[in-house]
């Protein structure tokens, strides 16, 4: 484990949280800032020799984070801080819409994205027919009522090893495989705000949003369980329900 000095480092886990609004994602980019890039930047501020910043998964154009994961190796001989000082050392560089809310030296062979076991996304939907101001780049507004207890049952049928290819972008086709298995799918109410929880071990490009989306026709009486099982079967984007808008995407937490 060398860095382009060659000399010994010390690998830490990062966990990051983003208001992803103004960002062209998670992931670098050639024209458009990411969230790697402002992170990378910080740390290049205090270590120059930082080479990159490992995350655990790539969120989109618009989408937020409160437990991103990810690591990063730092030569051993230009450590002269501890994790607290760190922390607060890397976030004085960083934008306000950025910050890591935790350092932790980790044991030198950890991967953010390979040892991952499972991931959390959370979806917040704002059902009334004025937008919540506090909520306008963190949740879908949905105007018109929702059933919630029929999303409640509908969520289940998302839950298992299945084929997601119909609720994905069209180009994860490509894969070896659109399978993938869902630990668990909730939807919770607190008043006008609607919270879908998603659990799994992977996911496709898109494949929340598009439960999300589906969820959705489901509160609005346009689908039925009957209609879900049919669109797992087809396998086919079309039959499914939109893809929701980014900004009510969160990753929550990345489970090791």
């Amino acid at each position: 484990m060398k860095m382009k000095n060659d000399g010994e480092v010390v690998r830490f886990k990062l966990t990051i949280a983003y208001d992803g609004t103004g960002y062209a994602g998670w992931q670098l980019q050639k024209n458009a800032i990411s969230v790697q890039q402002r992170v990378e930047e910080a740390f290049r501020k205090l270590f120059p020799d930082v080479v990159r910043v490992h995350s655990s998964s790539r969120t989109d154009t618009g989408v937020h984070a409160m437990g991103m994961v990810a690591h990063v190796d730092i030569p051993r001989a230009e450590i002269k801080m501890d994790e607290r000082q760190l922390l607060l050392a890397v976030n004085s560089f960083l934008p306000e819409d950025v910050r890591l809310n935790e350092v932790r030296k980790i044991k030198p062979d950890f991967h953010a994205r390979f040892d991952a076991k499972k991931k959390q996304y959370r979806y917040v939907i704002w059902n009334h027919p004025a937008m919540n101001p506090l909520l306008r780049n963190r949740a879908w507004q949905v105007a018109v009522p929702l059933d919630f207890e029929r999303m409640q049952k509908a969520a289940k049928l998302f839950v298992g090893k299945k084929d997601f290819q119909s609720f994905a972008s069209a180009h994860e086709y490509k894969m070896e495989t659109t399978v993938r298995r869902v630990t668990g799918c909730k939807v919770y109410q607190r008043g006008s705000e609607l919270t879908v929880v998603i659990e799994g071990e992977g996911f496709l490009y898109k494949m929340c949003r598009g439960i999300v989306g589906t969820l959705v026709l489901v509160g609005q009486r346009k689908l039925t369980q009957k209609n879900i099982r049919e669109i797992f079967r087809k396998r086919d984007r079309q039959v499914a329900g939109m893809h929701a808008p980014a900004c009510g995407l969160t990753l929550w937490r990345v489970f090791y």
